[in-house]
């Protein structure tokens, strides 16, 4: 097989596909229920026609363009094209608020902007009407009276042997350190910053997690998470470079149906989505009868405290027993296939991990920013790395130490080439060594593998003058199997106290087993005999905690925290300013 493609400018890959991996389904999304696959050659070519279309359309190279849309075959021919072009691709999420498009739009100085469907168009069409200098709208699902990207890909075609010469121009000539691609952060608070980034590091980047990978070409991969958002558009990025068939979810409600018939190999999720599935499964466990109940509690319990870096002849037994009688039909619904499953973004707990590794669906955290391509560690499946509350070992060829307050800090061809229209962030963000300062928290253990422990602006002091890290202590009370989520407050005050959404499904069925009448949810959490439930597992927690972290008091609330209602960001981060805010009589009422 011949290796001698060297990726070193994201269009590469391209000629690396064709080359090396000829395959028929490289690229693969649903078009009326059924899969349309795109072999490398098509990829390629089309890619090449977008180039040409952004070219007669009067875009000059640097121009930037827009794009709002989901995961989709699509996506990879505008990046592509645009990269060839020589232009700048600024992808957005579908989710963001109104405020959030009519700053980043214009911000971004886009002169086209491409939009994935009718729904979204009718959301953004309003916005856009707002803007001064608003860019060419098109779209890639026909709507009527709008522009489409047939006409880009039409207007290439016809204009092939005018602009042929210019992108093969461009492929000898476009230099690493050409900006690539401009990425809006999803922050928790304050205006969006455009993250810029050159060819090189994101290159360098998933590249250093393409060698710790153990899928190979034989295998398939389901994209759920945005592609917009760096983890998963560098992972996009590392399965191209590795051959492997990337398929894209028909939407989020979708996902486990996707993921049974394509028989996915892996995915990468957030802990919040793979929480969601780990809750479903055992809810699956309480609509059981009889002995059937019994073994899948056993094999339930059994997963959750699942030791695989300590294995016993009999636990090895036990798992070959529970997998043939529980943990294979939980992979049969999900595709049938033993599975490797990135995460990122916060932390995910260590019983969700132990039961997903003794089902054969193996979970391996990383750590990283936007402003890092993201990668800074990550744990390595190649190296059969997978250290429990940690984010693994640090990426070969990417430096890190801690500042005396024990933020991280990390130097190398991973860092961004600064903030869009910014200098003065960038020049806050990245000091005069070139160190990048993340905002995080963290420590080494056992001097090889990155903990991170908190971000640092949002640890707080209590009135006593001591340090509480909110996130660490929310990760603790949300291991309880009766706390769905949870928020730690008390900046200046004597204690630390929160706002607890409860496990409705979990409450419920234990207010069922111990014979309670209750009207709805928002009664039900206000009865005496569901605030001690909650009592008694917060003491449980407490006792794990320093005295001054611990939970004094506690209100529960019947509420749901999305971005969809702005309480969570794009990256399924609690935005606290604004759940402050959103609770604030209740605040008053915990420290009157």
């Amino acid at each position: 097989m011949n290796e001698e493609v060297k990726i070193t400018r994201l269009f590469d890959l391209l000629e690396r596909l064709q080359t090396i991996y000829p395959k028929e389904d490289i690229l693969a999304g649903k078009v009326n229920g059924s899969w349309r696959k795109y072999s490398s050659r098509e990829y390629a070519e089309i890619s090449h026609t977008y180039a040409y279309g952004f070219l007669e359309l009067g875009l000059k190279s640097g121009d930037k363009v827009i794009t709002v849309m989901n995961n989709r075959p699509e996506w990879n021919f505008v990046d592509m094209g645009t990269a060839l072009a020589g232009m700048v691709h600024v992808p957005v999420y579908t989710t963001l608020s109104e405020d959030d498009y009519l700053y980043i739009i214009p911000h971004s100085d886009a002169k086209v902007m491409i939009v994935g469907n009718a729904a979204l168009y009718k959301h953004l069409a309003p916005i856009i009407a707002r803007l001064d200098n608003p860019p060419m709208v098109f779209t890639i699902d026909r709507v009527d009276d709008v522009n489409n990207i047939e006409q880009i890909l039409q207007s290439g075609e016809k204009s092939k042997d005018k602009w042929e010469s210019v992108i093969e121009d461009n492929k000898k000539n476009i230099t690493p350190d050409t900006l690539l691609t401009i990425i809006y952060t999803s922050g928790t608070t304050g205006t969006p910053k455009g993250v810029m980034h050159a060819h090189s590091s994101i290159i360098f980047n998933f590249l250093g997690h393409a060698a710790q990978q153990i899928m190979n070409s034989t295998h398939r991969y389901l994209s759920f998470l945005p592609l917009c958002h760096i983890y998963e558009r560098t992972m996009n990025y590392e399965f191209q470079f590795m051959g492997i068939s990337i398929y894209y979810a028909e939407n989020m409600g979708t996902i486990a149906r996707d993921l049974k018939d394509i028989h996915a190999d892996g995915f990468c999720a957030v802990p919040r989505v793979i929480e969601m599935i780990y809750k479903k499964l055992e809810d699956a466990g309480k609509t059981l009868k009889g002995i059937k109940r019994l073994i899948y509690k056993w094999a339930w319990n059994f997963g959750n405290t699942f030791d695989y870096e300590n294995l016993t002849l009999w636990r090895v037994a036990l798992n070959k027993l529970f997998d043939k009688l529980v943990y294979s039909k939980w992979r049969a619904n999900l595709g049938g296939h033993e599975m490797l499953i990135v995460t990122g973004g916060s932390s995910i707990r260590a019983c969700v991990i132990r039961l997903f590794s003794a089902a054969k669906m193996y979970i391996y955290e990383g750590y990283g920013l936007t402003e890092t391509a993201p990668v800074i560690a990550v744990n390595n499946p190649k190296g059969k790395i997978r250290k429990i509350g940690t984010v693994g070992k640090v990426m070969e060829g990417t430096e890190l130490k801690f500042a005396a307050d024990g933020e991280i800090l990390t130097r190398g061809p991973h860092i961004m080439m600064g903030y869009y229209k910014n200098p003065e962030a960038t020049k806050e963000a990245i000091d005069s060594e070139g160190w990048f300062h993340t905002g995080d928290v963290g420590e080494m253990v056992d001097g090889v593998f990155l903990r991170i422990t908190d971000r640092k602006k949002e640890i707080f002091k209590l009135s006593n003058g001591k340090y509480v890290a909110p996130q660490m202590v929310e990760n603790k009370l949300n291991e309880s199997p009766y706390i769905e989520s949870s928020m730690v407050i008390g900046v200046n005050q004597k204690v630390a106290s929160a706002i607890i959404i409860p496990n409705a499904v979990l409450i419920q069925d234990w207010a069922a087993r111990h014979r309670m009448v209750f009207q709805d949810l928002e009664n039900l959490y206000k009865t005496k005999e569901v605030n001690e439930l909650i009592h008694n597992e917060i003491e449980r927690i407490n006792k794990t905690l320093a005295p001054h972290e611990q939970i004094k008091f506690f209100r529960l609330v019947n509420d749901e925290w999305s971005t969809a209602n702005g309480l969570l960001s794009q990256t399924l981060k609690l935005r606290r300013t604004r759940l402050n805010k959103h609770y604030e009589k209740l605040i008053a009422e915990i420290y009157p």
